[in-house]
């Protein structure tokens, strides 16, 4: 129950940075080709969205950073396989966990290292340039990302160890199987080399 909870409020971060991202992004380009047509400006000039591109870039960064821990979670990750495979299935799970196990170890390095950092930011006044927010707050990303992405190895890891499975997603391009099917069965389509 908790798990589902924690991967809904992942999910629902991610999509809402990456919407209002985008939504914030469109409204700057309206905006800034706005300024440049004549009749506009006037309405234009005193719209200001400085801050637009800072508050995208911020997004961007929480988005990633959660949407790693998010592709941990469901093996979205581009992983080579090719020398894994070719061991023998005892070999094999062992070097899956120790990668895994790797993984969580140094995502809670770079989370403690964050962390650390963060804390130290919070005894000074930095702030950020257009939004002026507090810079401890923006660098929370790291901390919070890591940490999660951690709890994602381990997680995968414990499932690895019980199942012998990480998550998997077939990473092919939509399309070009059913195309070559039917290039095979429709002589029609194109010459057919077995």
């Amino acid at each position: 129950m908790l798990l589902r909870v924690l991967d809904r409020l992942e999910e629902i971060l991610i999509a809402t940075l990456m919407a209002a991202a985008t939504v914030l992004i469109f409204v700057a380009v309206v905006h800034r080709y706005a300024s440049g047509v004549s009749f506009l400006y006037p309405i234009a000039h005193q719209i200001h969205l400085a801050w637009a591109q800072e508050l995208c870039i911020y997004m961007f960064v929480w988005m990633a950073k959660f949407g790693a821990a998010y592709g941990v979670r469901t093996g979205i990750h581009v992983g080579v396989d090719v020398l894994v495979n070719q061991l023998s299935p005892q070999w094999r799970k062992g070097v899956v966990m120790f990668g895994l196990l790797c993984g969580a170890l140094f995502t809670a390095v770079v989370g403690t290292m964050g962390a650390k950092f963060v804390i130290g930011l919070m005894d000074t006044d930095q702030t950020t340039p257009e939004l002026e927010w507090p810079s401890w707050f923006i660098y929370l990303c790291i901390p919070l990302g890591s940490y999660l992405m951690c709890f994602r190895f381990l997680q995968v890891a414990w499932h690895f160890f019980w199942t012998g499975q990480v998550p998997h997603r077939e990473h092919g391009v939509a399309g070009v199987e059913d195309a070559a099917k039917a290039l095979e069965t429709d002589p029609l389509l194109g010459e057919h080399t077995p």
